[in-house]
């Protein structure tokens, strides 16, 4: 982020925020994006409607002035010469208190149309949701409308149309001005058309209808007594939208409704102010000699900061390696640099500027409306949200926020509390308020310094990792020795496998040779939980890890990794590892744990590749700049009234209205796409691109983790391949079903149900596809592969209730969580099979260790590696549930309290299931 790009934002990205959002919202509630720019256009000139206001007095004021003034500049310009005309003229102005750069008060309105301008034209321009999108005789909002045909030439009328409406409007509003202001006017208005002549139709539709608002307001102004029309015209327009929205179209949902029709009777103010004072002499007077400027200031100052600097600090300040790109690596400092870049652009430039060209008494008014909004805004963030739960790194919540009824009304209440106090303190203590607002403003700038501190200091351990992030990686195998590979495929449901199988015959051609082991349960129902079994053995059962409880669960997560690297090196194998699962207890995996290993070489491979023909590259990839705008909207978000949090959330999309990540809006429907989903799968594609083939004898091990599986994402059917627009609304019957070898029948009913059976369909596809690569070199046979995940995910399918020790609630269990995937192909297996032995994923270091190390220990507690059938007595599993899955909260020597379970046998019969309590 260079100095040039902080200063747009400074200036233009607030303008260009609030366009994206209010577009966004708009496109929602229509059927068409041009009507959304129809109501971004009238959002847009109703809000600055006021600016204009005041600008055009400020102008008719300095014009008089200049008027009066001109009869003895033009004496003195005449009369003297040279300094002295200089001297006479500098000792005019000050007389009649005149400085020469007043005259830029002529020039306001220009100076306010010119960000507002850029901001549009970057928005419109750049908006893909336009392309394509027809209106009526303009075919496509996102090229130019090409309307006028004259033989082989063709002509953009909207352009036209907007200019001969400038001109116009120009014409109405500079009646009685001198021939220079109009010979600008029209300047402009001809520049306008010669610069927006081959833009989109979508802008230029957009500046047209700005340019119709203009001309209305022009002739409106001309109008006897416009204050009363315009009241009486506020009132009929929001009784007739009233109307509307009540009986006729009204909105989704009920906060909705009550957020519209609140802001409709809000129309009706003015009238009845006025009728109020007209009829029974009530009078509204706020005194404008008492100084406002103290307080606003302190009061943008606080917001700014809030939003800018402290929430986006304290977030990346809790999990900075999760916002660490090490492949396309991006300091997490500059997303709360280009945060406090745009709240400063917000709170200190354009409020400011709203401020100053209000009225004394609205500067009051203003003023004490900013203190409100100050300390409202940093009660809200500090007590209330704090129940929404985890989220991912682009802000996304992992569930829903928990935005109810009552928790609004209490919200609101507590806000109407705090605007009562201080408004009573604004009355008779305003200095007090403004030195409270000061201190505030002083002690969050502190913490945000210690938070940033700490997030350098995080940077700076991670700059190792980072640095080894950088190598490119490679597979290496060899035909005439034994390779091993290990696959973790992370949340990869076992349950979903046979109906895959069965949609697509080709898997069964490509996987022949692997045995499904369908009654495989995880020890967790999370990666913290339930990959350390997975790499280790028994011995990090989340049970045995809690017996061990002198050592961090972070060094036992690392032992559990090292655990096969170590016993496949020992027995003279190359080792390659690739993104080793929390390897340091870190989202960026910790490669240095392995350096004592020979012969190993260790790669980060997320996000290394691009995929071009689906549309992703690294420059498309949205993940650096969805998060710089969305640290401030997030921001935003904590810091609003409960009743708009759900708007601004946009279940996790912010608003946006580019293709930010990929959002449903049916079960067989959505745009854009998931670019951690894009990150995995991408590697997986370009498997056979990173897989060197080799001649030589020498065995091999790999062990590699793959996300796939893990990032839900709608895909285009048949081929279950990512678009940036899917719609399989022709490939799906309602309700989508699927059906397994023995007819048993599978409904996915929900968003989650469907986007995680596309991701584990495609990560299927592109495994089969290595395979036949494999085959076609030669090294398929001698080659055992492990395929398995380290939980499955809640799909509601096989559900048990129980009273929970730790919460005292009714909870449920969703067993399909622990139905992890487990598929093992040995080496020269021709058939695909299933075995129904009951068994867990604390197998795998067994399955790919036998017959090739004889008595496999662990290196680090010297207990024989087994498999659960070999274990005897046969126990019950102990497993745990636990929703602290965060390892950078759940961090300790022991898992945090959690519920735990068991299950024997059949992990399809529920009454194998039993509830062991809490510990």
């Amino acid at each position: 982020m260079s100095i040039g790009d902080i200063i747009y934002t400074f200036f233009i990205g607030p303008l260009g925020l609030f366009f994206e959002v209010v577009f966004a919202i708009a496109n929602r509630h229509v059927s068409n994006p041009a009507y959304a720019i129809i109501l971004l256009s009238l959002a847009m000139n109703f809000l600055v409607l006021p600016l204009y206001r005041r600008a055009d007095a400020l102008q008719a004021e300095e014009r008089d002035r200049e008027n009066a003034l001109a009869p003895w500049v033009r004496h003195i310009k005449k009369t003297f010469k040279g300094d002295e005309r200089f001297m006479m003229l500098q000792a005019f102005y000050r007389e009649n208190n005149y400085k020469p750069t007043d005259s830029l008060k002529g020039s306001i309105s220009l100076l306010l149309e010119i960000p507002f301008f850029i901001a549009a034209y970057h928005f419109l321009s750049n908006l893909q949701t336009l392309r394509g999108v027809a209106f009526g005789p303009i075919a496509d909002l996102g090229a130019p409308d090409a309307l006028i045909h004259l033989g082989s030439v063709t002509l953009n009328l909207l352009p036209i149309l907007m200019t001969l409406i400038n001109v116009i409007s120009a014409a109405i509003y500079m009646k009685g001005f001198p021939l220079k202001s109009k010979v600008q006017m029209y300047g402009i208005a001809a520049i306008f058309l010669v610069f927006l002549y081959k833009s989109p139709a979508g802008l230029v539709f957009y500046w047209t209808l700005n340019n119709i608002f203009s001309l209305i307001k022009n002739i409106f102004y001309k109008l006897k007594n416009p204050a009363r029309v315009l009241r009486y015209l506020a009132s009929a327009t929001g009784a007739v939208l009233l109307i509307i929205v009540l009986f006729i179209h009204p909105m989704s949902t009920m906060r909705v409704q009550i957020i519209v029709v609140t802001a409709l009777l809000l129309l009706q103010l003015p009238l009845l102010i006025h009728l109020m004072q007209k009829h029974q002499g009530f009078n509204i007077t706020i005194s404008s000699s008492v100084k406002s400027d103290p307080l606003f200031y302190c009061s943008c100052l606080l917001l700014m900061i809030l939003t800018g600097l402290l929430i986006p600090s304290a977030v990346i300040s809790a999990s900075t390696a999760e916002f660490i790109d090490v492949v396309n690596y991006t300091s997490p400092l500059w997303y709360i640099v280009h945060s406090a870049a745009i709240a400063a652009g917000t709170f200190i430039l354009w409020f400011t500027i709203f401020y100053k060209l209000a009225s004394k008494p609205g500067r009051q008014i203003f003023s004490l409306f900013m203190a409100i909004a100050a300390v409202s805004g940093l009660v809200d963030y500090m007590f209330f949200g704090k129940s929404f739960g985890d989220f991912n790194s682009d802000l996304v919540y992992f569930a829903l926020p928990a935005i109810g009824f009552k928790y609004m009304l209490f919200n609101l209440a507590v806000i109407c509390v705090i605007a009562i106090t201080v408004i009573v303190v604004w009355k008779y203590r305003r200095n007090l308020l403004s030195f409270a607002l000061a201190v505030f403003c002083i002690a969050i700038v502190v913490m945000s310094g210690i938070n940033c501190i700490g997030i350098n200091q995080a940077i700076k351990a991670n700059q190792k990792i980072i640095n080894a992030a950088s190598a490119a990686p490679q597979i290496a195998l060899n035909k005439d020795g034994k390779n091993v590979v290990l696959l973790m495929m992370d949340r990869q449901i076992g349950y979903y496998v046979p109906y895959l199988l069965n949609e697509n015959p080709e898997l069964k051609k490509q996987f022949a040779g692997f045995t499904f082991y369908p009654n495989t349960v995880s020890l967790g129902n999370a990666t913290n939980g339930g990959s350390p079994s997975l790499y280790g053995g028994y011995d990090y059962a989340p049970e045995e890890m809690n017996r061990r409880d002198k050592m961090s669960l972070c060094d036992k997560q690392n032992e559990a990794l090292r655990v096969l690297p170590s016993l496949f090196s020992n027995a003279g194998y190359d080792v390659t590892i690739s993104d080793p699962t929390y390897a340091g207890y870190s989202w960026i995996p910790d490669l240095s744990i392995f350096d004592d290993i020979p012969n190993c070489n260790t790669y980060i491979t997320n996000g290394a590749f691009e995929l071009p023909e689906y549309g992703y590259t690294r420059a498309s990839s949205n993940a650096v700049t969805s998060r710089k705008r969305n640290f401030f909207c997030y921001s935003l978000f904590r810091v609003v009234p409960a009743f708009l949090q759900p708007t601004l959330y946009n279940n996790g999309v912010y608003n946006m209205a580019g293709d930010a990540s990929q959002v449903m809006t049916s079960l067989t429907e959505a745009h854009g796409m998931n670019d951690g989903f894009m990150r995995s799968y991408s590697v997986l594609c370009n498997l056979p691109n990173i897989t060197t083939i080799k001649n030589g004898s020498t065995n091999t091990f790999l062990m590699m983790s793959n996300d796939t599986t893990h990032e839900p994402m709608l895909l285009s059917e048949p081929s279950y391949t990512p678009s940036k627009e899917v719609d399989n609304s022709s490939y799906e019957d309602d309700p989508i079903t699927r059906v397994d070898d023995n007819g048993s029948s599978l409904k996915l009913e929900t968003e989650m149900q469907v986007m995680h059976y596309h991701i584990n369909m495609a990560a299927m596809a592109r495994l089969g596809e290595w395979f036949d690569y494999l085959r076609e070199n030669d090294v398929f046979d001698n080659t055992r592969i492990i395929i398995v995940s380290d939980h499955g995910q809640s799909l509601f399918k096989d559900v048990i209730s129980y009273t929970s020790e730790l919460t005292g609630k009714e909870e449920v269990l969703d067993t399909k969580a622990y139905n992890c995937t487990l598929l093992v192909k040995d080496f020269n297996s021709k058939d695909f099979t299933i075995d129904n032995t009951f068994g867990t994923n604390a197998d795998t270091p067994a399955y790919a260790t036998e017959n090739l190390i004889s008595e496999p220990r662990n290196p680090n507690t010297g207990n024989l590696i087994t498999r659960y059938t070999n274990q005897m007595p046969h126990k019950p599993v102990t497993m745990i549930f636990t929703n602290e899955y965060d390892i950078y909260t759940n961090n300790g020597n022991k898992f945090l309290p959690a519920d735990w379970f068991s299950v024997h046998d059949d992990i399809d019969n529920l009454s194998n299931w039993q509830y062991l309590g809490s510990k």
